[in-house]
């Protein structure tokens, strides 16, 4: 009897880590689910439950723009831009970009294929909505900060964040994921960036364990 494999994302992300290449192993994953290989864990038919109640009090205005960090195959950015925000999303991974293109094609998203840890300088300050949904929590710890910093340096003045991403819990010690601590949470908050409010909510599966669900405003003036 031969051990049992890791699963594809961690196999993977070990393989990318070892290389020094934190974003490295999501193009492979997305190539082996295209392949038949292997299956995209966070991968879903429906848009994010926790997004999806938000929005239902979220006050932006109609034409904003918006930004859905680490998009995947888009579901949750179809339905950001169901809501009625000049939507652009970005996936690290050109396949998964071809993929949300594909299952989308009239789609008035705009997919496209860019990498947190080095984002566009046309994007600095130029949102008014950005969607961070478990994407930080799927790069190692040492890199965090300049994830957490760069999706700050998106906002425009009077534009709001809304992170989503799992809580830390003692046992977890090998990712990815890799969940975030409620010190990671306060680490979006600058002079700048204003914590609205943190919530603890139950996940939408039945692991029965509970997400962050925090809100950032950027003040007009900032």
């Amino acid at each position: 009897m031969t051990d049992a494999q890791p699963p594809a994302d961690r196999r993977l992300a070990a393989q990318a880590l070892a290389a020094n290449d934190p974003t490295g192993w999501f193009e492979p994953l997305y190539a082996e689910a295209a392949a038949g290989n292997s299956v995209v864990p966070w991968d879903r038919d429906v848009p994010n439950p926790l997004l999806v109640d938000w929005f239902r009090t979220a006050d932006l205005p109609q034409g904003a723009r918006g930004l859905v960090i680490g998009c995947g195959y888009g579901t949750d950015a179809e339905y950001v831009a169901s809501q009625g925000i000049r939507t652009t999303a970005f996936d690290v991974s050109p396949t998964a970009i071809r993929a949300a293109r594909a299952r989308f094609p009239h789609s008035p998203v705009t997919y496209t294929v860019a990498d947190l840890l080095d984002p566009p300088p046309a994007w600095l300050h130029a949102f008014d909505v950005v969607i961070e949904s478990i994407t930080v929590q799927s790069l190692p710890p040492d890199v965090r900060t300049t994830a957490i910093t760069n999706i700050a340096n998106l906002l425009s003045p009077n534009a709001t964040l809304l992170v989503i991403a799992d809580i830390h819990r003692p046992t977890d010690t090998t990712g990815p994921p890799w969940p975030l601590t409620r010190a990671d949470i306060d680490t979006f908050t600058t002079p700048d960036l204003i914590q609205v409010r943190v919530e603890t909510v139950p996940r939408p599966d039945t692991s029965g364990r509970h997400r962050w669900r925090a809100e950032f405003h950027r003040p007009a003036s900032a």
